[in-house]
């Protein structure tokens, strides 16, 4: 079985890979997400001025109500749809979409299919 620790490596090198295509403007910043074993993070940043725009996760208080009784992979759907509804209110309507080093499917696809169907476009 890996080592945590080797797996946490190869996950930062993967991002670290993805990093040096992916970088978000003013126009179209970068939805970044992080995931751990119980929870799930996202930020919309401005990698231009270094700000974040907007973030949601599952320890925010409006989501931690609605989330009693989901599995995490709907979790992370309602984390998308609540980070787009807040960009969608400061003006964000394309983003481009940072995995994290994680691969495309489970949570952080549910919540870029989350945030899709709220109205951001990737």
């Amino acid at each position: 079985m890996a080592d945590k620790r080797d797996t946490e490596a190869a996950r930062k090198k993967r991002h670290g890979r993805i990093r040096r295509r992916v970088h978000g403007t003013s126009e179209r910043p970068r939805l970044n997400v992080f995931r751990s074993l119980r929870h799930i993070y996202a930020q919309i940043i401005d990698d231009t001025v270094g700000h974040t725009i907007a973030s949601a996760c599952t320890l925010d208080s409006e989501i931690r109500q609605q989330i009693s009784g989901l599995n995490k992979t709907e979790q992370a759907k309602l984390v998308g749809q609540v980070l787009a509804k807040r960009a969608l209110e400061k003006g964000v309507k394309q983003v481009v979409f940072d995995r994290g080093g994680y691969k495309y499917h489970g949570r952080v696809k549910a919540l870029a299919e989350g945030a899709r169907a709220a109205g951001l476009q990737f």
